[in-house]
């Protein structure tokens, strides 16, 4: 079978628009690697994808529409590279449509051709008219009839499934993103990978002070989203001993806060050991006690790599709607002993000062700290499609 995609933010890229189409173009032969017949190539503002008849079409459906870059694709039709060919084709398949009113849009890569795309549109509109009596609607047809006409063949398709749009993943550098188990996090990381960041996981969980529920959902979270970014590290990091230390050495009212910028040094030492040039949080301004403005920037004030915070403007019904539409919310709802449970005062401090938390954490041996969780850090990798969850 034969699809076209197409891609809408890279066309704008000018100089650079070669580079993002071959890792879109890679991005799609790694999406669709264990499907027989592959064939993936770049064509004027189009990617032609072949994958062997036998592929399900749903698969391939659901393969290519979670490849970020991808605007919208279309199943197509190969036909000869010849107008009446083009035509019988076309009165064939629009007869098993219904449609009250159709327009046809055509490239003409192949400029040898002997019709230009303006040509091609109106004599095959004009057939589609004469043998269905349907009128044509330029505007806000209820039937595209797609025509790519190619140097040994022409493409014809007539319906157009959409993409998720943004940039291919691995355009915008790697990012580190902090990730819970809860709903807000995934859909930070989602974001990202949608703005070409390839985002490498960091977890931090209290085992064995706590169970392993939160590495299992962490787990499958991770495999969820290498579903749109194909490989994935997560780094699983040993939380409990700064949790410990910071409930034996400082104010209660101050341990969220605490916490967060022992995480934010943790993942920036981890970030820099491979080569990620952000940080990234599921943090939403005054969603909980460590959001406040206050709170955010005293925890920001920890790292000296930038801070993203994707998800800062967006409310909870906005960031649980996202996770349900990229797969995420079931898992991250799911029961578990998350860290950020462990050792909570009853009254957390929601405006907290830099000065009275760093005179708190004179207490503390932060540099040790740090080096330890850092150190206690283990690794799994992740690929789709392929084996998932490898050491």
């Amino acid at each position: 079978m034969t699809i076209i995609v197409r891609y809408h933010e890279i066309a704008l890229k000018g100089r650079n628009r070669p580079f993002f189409v071959d890792r879109l173009a890679g991005n799609l032969r790694q999406a669709l690697s264990d499907l027989p017949g592959v064939d993936v190539r770049p064509l004027s503002a189009r990617v032609s994808v072949e994958v062997g008849d036998d592929a399900p079409w749903d698969t391939v459906r659901a393969r290519v529409g979670s490849v970020f870059g991808v605007a919208n694709f279309s199943r197509a039709q190969p036909v000869p590279a010849d107008l009446e060919a083009l035509k019988r084709a076309a009165l064939d398949g629009v007869r098993a449509a219904s449609f009250s009113s159709f327009r046809v849009t055509t490239r003409r890569s192949d400029k040898s051709f002997p019709r230009n795309s303006a040509e091609i549109d109106r004599e095959l509109g004009a057939a589609i008219h004469e043998a269905t009596g349907v009128r044509v609607d330029l505007e806000h047809p209820e039937l595209t009839v797609w025509v790519e006409v190619l140097r040994d063949r022409i493409l014809l398709s007539f319906a157009k499934y959409a993409g998720p749009g943004g940039f291919p993943v691995g355009t915008s550098g790697r990012v580190m993103a902090l990730l819970s188990g809860g709903i807000d996090s995934p859909v930070a990381a989602w974001r990202m990978m949608k703005r070409g960041c390839r985002a490498v996981l960091t977890h931090f969980h209290a085992f064995p002070l706590q169970d392993r529920s939160t590495i299992d959902k962490t787990r499958e979270l991770a495999r969820i989203l290498t579903r749109w970014q194909l490989r994935t590290r997560l780094l699983l990091v040993p939380f409990g001993p700064v949790q410990q230390a910071v409930v034996a050495a400082c104010p209660a009212p101050l341990r969220v806060v605490l916490y967060r910028r022992f995480m934010i040094r943790i993942a920036e030492a981890l970030a820099r050991r491979h080569r990620a040039r952000a940080l990234v949080t599921g943090e939403s301004l005054g969603q909980v006690a460590s959001q406040t403005l206050d709170n955010m920037i005293v925890i920001g004030e920890a790292a000296r790599l930038p801070v993203l915070r994707p998800l800062v403007g967006m409310d909870k019904e906005e960031i649980t709607e996202q996770a349900r539409r990229i797969g995420t919310f079931g898992v991250s709802t799911l029961p578990d002993q998350d860290c950020c449970q462990l050792f909570v005062p009853r009254h957390p401090a929601t405006a907290a000062r830099r000065e009275e938390v760093e005179r708190a954490e004179e207490a503390l041996d932060v540099p040790v700290l740090v080096a330890a969780a850092v150190e206690g850090a283990a690794e799994e990798r992740f690929e789709f499609p392929g084996p998932t969850g490898s050491r």
